[in-house]
């Protein structure tokens, strides 16, 4: 009779483990089969779609907003969010153009310092504030975006690079490949390195994945919370300097938008929004997968710019669907 039962429970077991195995791999590499599966479409449907130009192009448009996503990832994995970005990134650029009149060190540190500590207010008031990240971000967002105004005449004025060094740094390459590829690259490695191999970023799963348990656990729950907006306003800040320096100047305007365009990447990468999972390298396939949908619009010519908008909208609802219903069948 217990022979029975073993046999008849033991093919039930097999195929739950098959099911959360496909479901977990679906839900950390669909956005690599996706992004293979576009490119083999593109190379067959444009002609020019794989030269090299075409794709040096697109690492280049991917790198500034992969910078942002790396540390918008480190936020959402503590089941957080982060809605300042975009505009920390255009303050980023702003103080990048008027630290460049001190040489390079001033176009880098001067929107480090500010953005850094931008990120550390709002971590505070997460973190020992106990406030909800949407609301502290969403008034980050407006005040720095208004503070970006102030300090431009209300946007009017777009200071200049003047250290051409700095401009080299954002325009040029190695091998035809820009410096801010090389940068994000960079990003993608270390904050890799840094979530695997480092008790801080155990703990950032930990936090994410269960809150009550990490403090039953010990685990410092507020500073890392804390941290993880440090690093996501020196990620904006680096990214919007080294934008300074692609085009020379610190427009005011941009990174409209770049915080739903990072969130979007994060979560089409596999990464949870109720954090506790997720990974850079899937970032990275969420970012590019995002820029491939944008070049092939682009490719036809005929659609108009806001055509992107929408798939992206619309590829992000999929998304999400598909991920809860993955995740739902990984507790079944």
């Amino acid at each position: 009779m217990t022979v029975a039962i073993e046999q008849s429970v033991k093919p039930a077991v097999d195929n739950r483990a098959r099911r959360e195995l496909i479901a977990s791999v679906l839900q950390s590499y669909g956005a690599a089969v996706a992004l293979v599966v576009l490119l083999v479409v593109g190379a067959f449907s444009f002609p020019t779609f794989l030269t090299f130009s075409n794709l040096s192009n697109i690492l280049t448009q991917s790198s500034f907003p992969l910078i942002v996503a790396v540390g918008m990832t480190f936020v959402i994995l503590t089941g957080g969010i982060d809605l300042s970005v975009g505009s920390m990134f255009a303050l980023g650029g702003v103080l990048a153009a008027y630290g460049s009149s001190w040489g390079i060190v001033g176009a880098v540190v001067l929107p480090l310092v500010v953005c850094g500590m931008i990120g550390l207010f709002q971590g505070l008031l997460v973190a020992y504030g106990k406030m909800a990240p949407f609301i502290v971000t969403l008034a980050g967002l407006l005040a720095v975006r208004g503070l970006v105004l102030a300090v431009t005449n209300g946007g009017s004025t777009t200071p200049l690079i003047k250290n051409p060094a700095f401009t080299a740094v954002g325009q040029d390459g190695i091998f035809g490949i820009h410096w801010t590829v090389i940068v994000a690259l960079v990003g993608v490695i270390l904050g890799t390195l840094a979530l695997s191999r480092t008790r801080a970023g155990q703990s950032i799963f930990a936090v994410g994945g269960s809150e009550s348990a990490s403090i039953f656990m010990g685990l410092p729950v507020a500073r890392v919370k804390l941290s993880v907006y440090i690093v996501s306003g020196l990620c904006a800040g680096v990214a919007g300097a080294l934008n300074a320096g692609y085009s020379s100047s610190g427009v005011p305007i941009v990174g409209v938008g770049l915080e739903l365009s990072a969130i979007s990447a994060v979560v089409i990468g596999g990464t949870l929004l109720v954090g506790g999972r997720g990974s850079l390298v899937g970032t990275l396939a969420g970012v590019l997968l995002l820029s491939v949908i944008q070049n092939m619009i682009n490719q036809v010519g005929s659609l108009n710019s806001s055509v992107q908008a929408v798939v992206s909208g619309v590829f992000l609802a999929i998304v999400v669907v598909i991920q809860t219903v993955l995740s739902r069948s990984q507790r079944l």
